[in-house]
Formats: C-alpha cells, structure tokens, sequence
C-alpha cells in the first residue's frame, strides 16, 4: 500500500515513529513525500499517489484497457488546464478545460492499485480528437480494437461526449466511417 507523507505519519503515530519505521524497513520511503509498506512499489502507484486529482489517460489508458500491447514510456495524466505543472520524467501532462476534465472519470483497479482513469467511451472520443498526433499504426491498432468491443461500449455516452466536445462534427463524423 502507498502513502503520502501525511498517511504516513498517521498510521505510525509521529514523525519519530515514521523515522523509526523506515529505518526498522516495516516501511519504505518511495521518493520524496511517497512510502509504502512494500520494498519495490510500482511507478504507476506512487504517480497515482503523488497526483491524486490527475487521471490517467492516453496511451497508457489505452494499454491499461487491453486496446493496445504497446508498452507507453510515460505515464499520460490529464489535469485542469489550471494547474501546476508536472515536472515528473516519468509523466506526459496534458491540460483539460475545467468543464470537459470530470467526464468520464472512473476508478479502476491495475495491477491492485487503485486508478482514476478515464472510461471506455471517453477514452475512444480523446483517440478521435488527437488522430493527428498519434502514430498512425498505433491508432490503427486501437481503432481495430475498438471495432470488436463496440457492442460492448455504451452507444449514448459516447454520443453525448462527442456532442459537447469541441470538433464534434469531425468526431461523429469519424465514428461513423472509422468505428461503427
């Protein structure tokens, strides 16, 4: 399990006891700020954890949704357009208007950690909007995945997100030649 510095705190009753903990390795200082009661804690855990109002998004999404076996290099977080910069290596920040951020949030367990992560849906109308700037075999390689689960995918959330984001015409469009 992953804490922050004040969970941490918490749980072991003081400072002192957090210090004392560390050193008796019944926890386990992760990085700055980050500990957890396993020696070796996953990147993605301790993102999730450092970045609590983040969600998880882009390619890593896509791979976390089994629509892609291509492992991503960086972690994409999606955040308001207001907030502080990321300065993480590990993690690409991409900026959402405040009123398109909370559509289609989710939580998701991976690898037992819990996620927030944007759903299905959300994640196929952000595949539509930025074709463009992904590599083209791996849009392909999504889009052909998305074709075999369409039936499993709900018709209307993903109508009503393609009609309240911006290039809603070229998004529908798009899902009619490319998805359906």
């Amino acid at each position: 399990m992953v804490f922050t510095y004040k969970e941490a705190v918490e749980q072991s009753g003081s400072a002192y006891k957090l210090a004392q903990a560390v050193a008796a390795q019944t926890l386990y200082k992760q990085e700055e700020g980050i500990y957890s009661t396993q020696k070796y804690e996953s990147n993605l855990g301790v993102i999730m954890k450092k970045y609590p109002k983040a969600v998880l998004t882009g390619e890593y999404a896509f791979y976390s949704y089994g629509l892609t076996n291509v492992i991503p290099e960086k972690y994409d977080l999606a955040t308001i357009n207001k907030a502080a910069r990321i300065r993480d290596p590990r993690v690409r920040q991409i900026y959402v208007r405040e009123d398109l951020f909370p559509m289609g949030i989710v939580e998701k367990t991976i690898d037992g950690l819990p996620v927030r992560i944007y759903d299905r849906e959300r994640m196929l109308i952000e595949l539509l909007r930025n074709k463009n700037i992904m590599q083209y075999d791996l849009y392909k390689e999504i889009i052909i995945n998305y074709r075999e689960i369409i039936n499993d995918l709900e018709i209307w959330r993903i109508q009503e997100y393609a009609s309240i984001f911006p290039k809603s015409k070229m998004i529908s469009k798009a899902l009619d030649e490319e998805v359906m």
